[in-house]
């Protein structure tokens, strides 16, 4: 039996539609910007120069200088408050891990650029080699499944000169810190809100909206100042957290290389009548 041809395009053309229907919708792509994108980003405010941020000095309505913690982890602080007073701090920042946020906006001392481009924002810190962060501003959602990580996976939108950011997918392990020495991990499902703005020629304002069901009984609300620098003894040097735990040295054949810095359990450098000090390492042959 002989199919008409134009039964057989019609055939043809649902097997192509399966097949495209089996394969699921096609991957989302970056787009090439255009000459539209690009002209847009003058409409934004110029948040152009080196931003270094001021002290951690005024919070939003409705919170308090310390996170609302939940009994269990109010304890927790306390005595970590105590080890602090007492003059043993426990150091919350280990092994040159990321901070994430919200420490990367409530704790930091170093600066920061925010560099538009079109579709996003990209923070760098430049602390410990210009870690990164970025805020996708051009209209996609927050993946159903993220990856958790350090920063999370921030989204935002432009509304009259300020950015709302929205940020989900932390790792449970990132803290909300009170300090250098005091603040507990987030333990999951944390969330953060923040509207970015300038407020005057040269100061930027981050407020900041933390939401931790796990540890927190209710929204944590906080807020940074940040002033702009335009002089180059300003620009971002290259940092790393990990290079003080080193020795500058020379090994057996002449090389400059670095041997570790004798350290205790606690990660605290021993003092020289403890200390032995490693022999240089010899590059393998």
């Amino acid at each position: 039996m002989r199919f008409p041809h134009y039964l057989m395009a019609v055939i043809a053309n649902c097997f192509v539609a399966d097949l495209a229907l089996a394969a699921g919708p096609a991957e989302p792509v970056n787009p090439v910007p255009t000459a539209r994108d690009w002209t847009a980003i003058s409409a934004l405010p110029d948040l152009s120069g080196v931003w270094s941020p001021g002290p951690l000095d005024h919070f939003l309505p409705g919170s308090t200088t310390s996170p609302p913690w939940k009994p269990d982890q109010a304890a927790q602080i306390t005595a970590l408050q105590k080890l602090e007073t007492d003059g043993t701090p426990k150091n919350i920042y280990v092994d040159c891990l990321p901070e994430g946020l919200p420490s990367s906006v409530t704790q930091t001392l170093n600066s920061a650029e925010f560099l538009l481009t079109p579709g996003r924002l990209t923070i760098l810190g430049e602390f410990d080699g210009n870690r990164l962060r970025r805020i996708w501003t051009d209209g996609r959602p927050h993946p159903a499944d993220p990856d958790p990580t350090f920063s999370g996976h921030s989204i935002g939108h432009w509304e009259k000169g300020v950015l709302i950011v929205d940020t989900i997918g932390f790792l449970p392990q990132v803290f909300i810190p009170m300090g250098q020495s005091v603040g507990l991990p987030n333990n999951g499902d944390m969330h953060i809100e923040e509207r970015i703005y300038l407020t005057g020629p040269d100061t930027l304002q981050d407020d900041i909206v933390v939401h931790a069901p796990k540890v927190l009984t209710g929204p944590w609300k906080a807020s940074r100042t940040f002033t702009r620098h335009r002089e180059r003894k300003y620009d971002p040097v290259e940092s790393s957290c990990r290079q003080g735990d080193f020795i500058d040295d020379v090994d057996a054949h002449g090389n400059a290389v670095y041997t570790a810095v004798p350290k205790d359990a606690g990660g605290a450098r021993l003092p020289p009548d403890q200390a032995q000090t490693p022999s240089p390492q010899t590059p393998s042959q």
